[in-house]
């Protein structure tokens, strides 16, 4: 079920010499399920061969059956759970990608986007490539293959400086796993340790599930290359200003996750505290929408000294998949995964704290559906800025002119969604809450600066060609 929310990109775990590697591989896609919901797989190596098992669904559906991790031998293994942003919702796209080629095996999984992926496929194309996805993930495999260079590492820097975007990848063959993060490190990565296995994974709280250490973050532009004989680090890229996504603390990041060198946690109290000294308003009880707003609430809550309740009860049970059966009661909408507490409620005014507004159409029913249980004003206040522009560095959201701020002031979206009133945390402020280095980070849906130019089709403004 979609509550027109910018959807997640993918979640990527490997683990390198450990006898129950697909099974902890498992784990650890179960730990990231939030990156992902359309499909998972599992590539693994018991030293001589790969082997695979794939498909749609989420992950304990898909390794449900323990007899499956028999088609999954070997000490190490890479894993992937997936929801498409490039590339159709379909199996075939389903990752990790597992090829043969003249120099043996090879299996990568990707999260990201390639912001040039269509003009480099055309060339392959051209040059007799014959794809078997739509996936921009697949340039690499037939630039890797393509490659002229003597050893592995060679042959994927030489791919990978074809390639512009976001990208953390993980390779594995019959006897290596590696580690790749872009230069810009726009997307979250982590090293970790279990006994004598080394673990790589997109957030920190897959090595949590798995009871492994915490060693640091893959830097932006950092190859890790783990084989029997140890591990190595190297920087073969040209050097360039860090752009970690902002929005994985606003949004897509677990909240016991580290990444960026921050707690996400932490930072959405933040995020909810720095709102509150910017919008501040009567109010008898503080909101969250469950589950993403719900630190910023307690931040917020703490600031202004504001009640804090759960006015709003979160069904856990539906996902994605679910199927409004008739157009007759699609207005049931957010009702079927949010009911509110009219107890908690009626008689209040009440402040509602959400991550984000999209298309505001979510938005509107919340305070419809808030206000319908007999609360007496309903404000509105979100954790970041107006989401402006759509991002091409590995989150699905909608194209501009679905983005209501992108076309519609604070009082005409104030109006839409039918609150008493509504106030976004200002750009300065948000920088200000992340914290750290505020050069270091990617705002694009934001401000429109794309830290990558890249070619556009279509009705979106023209940006710098490479």
């Amino acid at each position: 079920m979609n509550l027109y929310r910018p959807e997640e990109e993918c979640g990527i775990f490997g683990i390198y010499n450990h006898r129950e590697a697909s099974n902890l591989t498992y784990l650890g896609l179960y730990a990231l399920q939030h990156r992902g919901q359309e499909a998972c797989g599992i590539v693994s190596s018991d030293g001589q061969r790969l082997y695979s098992h794939k498909s749609m669904g989420l992950v304990a559906d898909v390794f449900g059956n323990p007899e499956i991790f028999r088609n999954v031998p070997g000490d190490s293994a890479i894993g992937h759970v997936r929801y498409s942003t490039t590339g159709d919702s379909v199996s075939k796209n389903i990752q990790p990608i597992l090829v043969n080629y003249s120099r043996g095996a090879i299996a990568v999984a990707h999260n990201g986007n390639i912001v040039n992926s269509q003009l480099i496929r055309a060339e392959l194309e051209a040059w007799g490539s014959i794809f078997q996805t739509t996936m921009d993930t697949e340039i690499i495999v037939h630039l890797l293959a393509a490659s002229k260079a003597s050893s592995l590492e060679e042959r994927m820097v030489e791919a990978l400086n074809r390639i512009k975007g976001a990208y953390c990848l993980l390779f594995i063959t019959e006897t290596r796993m590696v580690a790749v993060r872009d230069p810009h490190g726009f997307r979250p990565l982590c090293l970790g340790k279990l006994g004598e296995s080394y673990v790589v994974a997109s957030e920190s709280c897959a090595l949590d599930l798995i009871e492994a250490e915490f060693i640091r973050e893959v830097e932006p532009g950092e190859m890790i290359v783990i084989g029997r004989g140890g591990i190595t680090s190297h920087f073969p890229f040209k050097k360039v200003k860090p752009s970690h996504c902002i929005f994985e603390h606003v949004y897509f990041a677990r909240p016991d996750s580290y990444i960026f060198g921050k707690t996400v946690y932490l930072v959405r109290k933040e995020l909810g505290r720095q709102l509150a000294r910017e919008h501040a308003v009567d109010a008898d009880i503080v909101i969250p929408v469950p589950d993403s707003g719900v630190p910023a609430a307690m931040g917020y809550a703490e600031e202004s000294g504001i009640r804090f309740e759960l006015g709003l009860i979160r069904n856990h049970y539906v996902g994605r998949t679910f199927i409004e059966p008739a157009q007759s009661i699609r207005h049931f909408g957010v009702k079927i995964k949010l009911n509110p507490v009219r107890e908690v409620l009626k008689g209040k005014r009440v402040v509602v704290i959400d991550d984000s507004i999209v298309r505001g159409t979510t938005s509107r029913k919340i305070v419809k559906m808030v206000r319908q249980a007999g609360a007496s004003e309903v404000h509105m206040r979100i954790s970041s800025p107006p989401t402006s522009y759509p991002c091409y560095y590995g989150i699905d959201t909608p194209n501009r002119k679905e983005l209501i701020s992108s076309s519609h002031t604070l009082e005409e979206i104030r109006r839409y969604i039918t609150a008493d009133s509504l106030g976004y945390l200002s750009h300065e402020g948000l920088l200000t809450a992340v914290g750290g280095d505020k050069e270091s980070f990617c705002h694009a849906c934001f401000s429109g600066d794309y830290p990558i130019g890249f070619p556009r089709l279509g009705p979106e403004p023209q940006l710098d060609l490479f």
